[in-house]
């Protein structure tokens, strides 16, 4: 894969670099979205494809790009498709670090190092490519108003940014309630995009032992009722209706992932 063409992942995490504060928005579900973005754009590159809520390798020769080969190894290493939820809720430590340093390296972000509190060392990057941020916004902005279906990249970096969260920092306020419903809606245009997007989600609601839409509470069959993204407990999730979001669900949610939640 060529690298003149910026990869998805990329593109997610400079839409979530916050120019003033030099820190990514969402950071904790953004982690979700890189490793979901990973997965598209395999995709759109032929190595893997959507087989039901499963990925399987289709190509395993490298792309070329060493953090997505890194990831395409480990899809077949697994020697059959795994679900797009263990995956994405599998640990991914340090893969936002990874992609912040290459933007480094690339030039389009810069590196500044500080400290919180007067004390604690920290680091925060600013875009210095602002020409590329603008770019993939009004890429964004442009798929939002116009009402064209996108190209399946940009529907893709649509779906995963509503999926982490970013539709507030994209278009904060009651000015941007339209803006950020038009951005969910998108999420129809790109198959892979949606599932990974749905995947994601589920991971955050903790609900990565059930599939989407699974009539019932229990497990499908054929899959363990004991373990959900992750390998956590799906036991205190069997209660859960069908329905939409919950206070049960959100109580539950946060003993489950922790601060990975966002509250339904």
């Amino acid at each position: 894969m060529g690298r003149s063409r910026r990869t998805i992942p990329e593109e997610l995490l400079l839409l979530a670099l916050d120019p003033a504060t030099g820190t990514t928005a969402q950071p904790q579900s953004l982690d979700l979205g890189l490793a979901g973005a990973q997965l598209v754009e395999l995709a759109l590159a032929g190595r893997i494809a959507p087989d039901g809520d499963r990925i399987a390798v289709v190509l395993p020769r490298p792309t070329g790009d060493p953090t997505l080969d890194s990831a395409l190894e480990l899809l077949r290493r697994r020697g059959s498709p795994v679900r797009a939820v263990h995956w994405i809720g599998g640990p991914r430590l340090g893969l936002r670090q990874t992609y912040l340093t290459h933007l480094e390296r690339c030039g389009m972000v810069h590196a500044v190092s500080s400290q919180m509190c007067g004390v604690l060392p920290t680091t925060r990057y600013q875009a210095t490519e602002t020409a590329i941020s603008r770019e993939i916004r009004t890429r964004l902005d442009a798929a939002i108003r116009t009402g064209v279906p996108p190209d399946p990249r940009t529907a893709a970096l649509a779906a995963l940014a509503h999926a982490v969260g970013l539709g507030k920092h994209l278009y904060p306020g009651n000015e941007g309630r339209s803006s950020r419903s038009r951005l969910r809606d998108l999420i129809r245009h790109d198959p892979m995009g949606g599932l990974v997007a749905h995947a994601v989600m589920d991971v955050q609601n903790g609900a990565g032992a059930q599939p989407r839409r699974a009539a019932g509470n229990g497990a499908p069959s054929g899959q363990p009722a004991s373990s959900g993204a992750g390998g956590r407990p799906a036991a205190a999730r069997a209660s859960v209706p069908a329905g939409g979001p919950s206070r049960q669900l959100a109580d539950q949610a946060r003993h489950t992932v922790g601060g990975m939640v966002r509250a339904g």
